[in-house]
């Protein structure tokens, strides 16, 4: 929520029926309430055994998991290259957000679908032990820090606020039906979460932005969930500004996305299908409209550390140890090498010479997006002609 509004439109999509003196009526869709009235649900956390009622989950878990979700998510909402409490700041988001899509009742009822979450107490425990079941496939993305304060329209959230898009998984199919989202392992799989009213990380996965040619639904390469990775800072992308329509384009798919309710600072932000020109699902943004910059990919991406005591620790670029199946795959890589290559020149010549996206892992210095050189675009664009010609 944003500091400082005093009031919120709340959104009711599946208002109840209640019948009263002998009238059926419906519940008004659409309130104007505080920011602790926006998704409140009471005993949501509460445990319970015969008569005892116990809300330590509540005070002691959560409690300090939005504390430290609190500050990451600011420092992320204004994120700096260089600033030093970064690394408490990506543990902090990476558990924030894993548990925050876990603890709604979307994703408690994703929980209850599980043989170990049928019980109300289950749940909830499960709920506790399973807490980083996110983290590694999100830290292995691409990151990618938008904002709006361009858009005259800015970011609603839903009572389900980090959110998963996959272009191929329509709002009506199996992957989405129920308290269902798209697995976020499959390569076409994005997940974003709003940091702030002008400000959204969106998470892809690195297998799609090398080739978003391949099917959707693929699993991504090393889908194991729990398992140690690093993360790299560098590759962090900022400075991408978004136009009113992608803004009203990702506010349709947060809508879409939510179990029962969204809210939003203005009232005609809760409505971005009003001011589309098409709601096609697979179509927002010519089909991109979560990618982040591919001009900023590169291959490789095999990652050492070396510790005081002499030993070291290797990972590729998809995180897998040298032992492990996938660590070296060069059908994988020559493929990837291919089809990047033709997605950077398509981009340029859809995009422009200005970067959607600029990370710091070549250590420029400037604040502001990455412009590439008239020569290199130029060359970029007869790439894209080359290509063209070819299919």
């Amino acid at each position: 929520m944003l500091a400082g509004q005093g009031t919120y439109w709340c959104l009711d999509l599946k208002p109840e029926q209640v019948v009263k003196d002998g009238h059926r009526f419906t519940r008004r869709a659409l309130l104007p309430w505080g920011p602790a009235s926006c998704f409140a649900e009471d005993d949501l956390y509460t445990t319970k055994w015969g008569t005892d009622e116990n809300v330590d989950i509540e005070r002691f878990f959560f409690g300090r998991v939005d504390a430290e979700g609190k500050s990451a998510v600011e420092f992320f909402s204004d994120f700096q290259f260089d600033d030093p409490r970064q690394e408490a700041a990506y543990h902090g988001l990476m558990k924030y957000i894993s548990i925050q899509k876990l603890r709604t009742p979307k994703g408690l009822g994703w929980l209850s679908s599980l043989p170990e979450g049928k019980d109300r107490n289950q749940r909830l425990l499960l709920l506790q032990r399973i807490q980083n079941i996110y983290c590694a496939t999100w830290s292995d993305c691409i990151w990618l820090i938008a904002d709006a304060t361009k858009s005259p329209v800015k970011f609603i959230i839903s009572d389900h606020p980090v959110t998963v898009y996959n272009r191929a998984c329509f709002p009506g199919s199996e992957w989405c039906g129920g308290f269902n989202d798209p697995d976020i392992r499959m390569v076409g799989t994005h997940t974003y979460f709003p940091l702030s009213i002008e400000k959204i990380l969106i998470l892809t996965n690195l297998a799609w932005v090398r080739n978003p040619y391949q099917s959707e639904r693929k699993v991504h390469p090393n889908p194991k969930l729990f398992r140690n990775t690093i993360f790299m800072f560098t590759d962090i992308q900022a400075y991408r500004t978004l136009s009113e329509q992608e803004v009203l384009e990702i506010n349709y798919i947060t809508k879409r996305r939510a179990l029962r309710y969204v809210a939003g600072a203005e009232r005609e932000w809760l409505f971005p299908e009003r001011y589309l020109p098409s709601t096609h699902w697979n179509k927002f943004g010519q089909g991109l409209l979560l990618m982040p910059e591919p001009r900023e990919i590169h291959m490789g991406g095999e990652v050492m550390v070396s510790y005081k005591g002499g030993g070291v620790d290797t990972w590729n670029e998809y995180r897998h140890r040298p032992w492990q199946k996938g660590y070296q795959d060069d059908k994988r890589s020559a493929k990837e090498s291919e089809t990047l290559s033709r997605f950077q020149a398509e981009w340029a010549e859809m995009q422009g010479p200005e970067y959607r996206g600029t990370s710091f892992q070549f250590h420029r210095e400037l604040r502001g997006p990455y412009v590439t050189p008239d020569e290199f675009h130029q060359h970029d664009l007869e790439r894209a002609r080359r290509y063209k010609r070819r299919s």
